[in-house]
């Protein structure tokens, strides 16, 4: 596993938004690696992320290869006239028996049956981004389990509530002026 300090997109700036609505949001279901698609609200929001990104110069798209992250992507990398890339290990946990089932049932710190431990599952977010090209201005399309890994390998904390649904994020690096440490802006 890398070290987070010797990847290069974690010395930069970037952006992240997870994937649009699915019916496993509506439900409060589990989805982690269940493929599940968009609703019509899910590629609306893409749309409407879209529109908040365009003027912001992202020059390359990356995401989850699950459908919901797959085609969040793609209307927002249509609308910035980019390709997307995929990176499979950009992926939402692997939540094992709990998968299809109600959000309430994962507890903190419990590994489910046939699950990813977070140690596993961080270990490989770590390798995808050590996969994208810092160069730039990145935008990553993942899960809000992606987006827990990035707060807590920089050092930020995490909110209580997960990131919303296509919401846009701006993640800013320490500067030696002002900042000392890593944190992330809701655009």
């Amino acid at each position: 596993m890398p070290e987070p300090q010797a990847i290069p997109l974690l010395r930069h700036p970037f952006y992240f938004v997870r994937h649009g609505e699915t019916e496993s949001n509506l439900r409060g279901t589990v989805a982690g690696t269940t493929d599940v698609p968009l609703t019509e609200r899910g590629h609306l929001q893409a749309g409407a992320a879209a529109d908040i990104l365009k003027p912001l110069g992202i020059t390359a798209v990356y995401a989850s290869a699950l459908r919901r992250a797959r085609d969040t992507a793609g209307h927002i990398a249509a609308a910035l006239v980019l390709p997307v890339t995929v990176i499979p290990e950009l992926g939402e946990r692997n939540w094992g028996e709990l998968e299809g089932k109600p959000g309430e049932l994962r507890m903190r710190g419990m590994t489910p049956p046939g699950a990813e431990t977070p140690e596993q599952f961080s270990r490989r977010v770590l390798r995808a981004l050590a996969k994208i090209d810092a160069d730039g201005a990145p935008l990553i399309v993942a899960h809000s389990g992606v987006f827990r890994v990035l707060c807590r390998t920089l050092g930020i904390a995490e909110p209580e509530a997960p990131v919303a649904n296509c919401q846009p994020v701006r993640f800013v690096p320490p500067d030696d002026k002002q900042r000392a440490a890593w944190r992330f802006e809701v655009l």
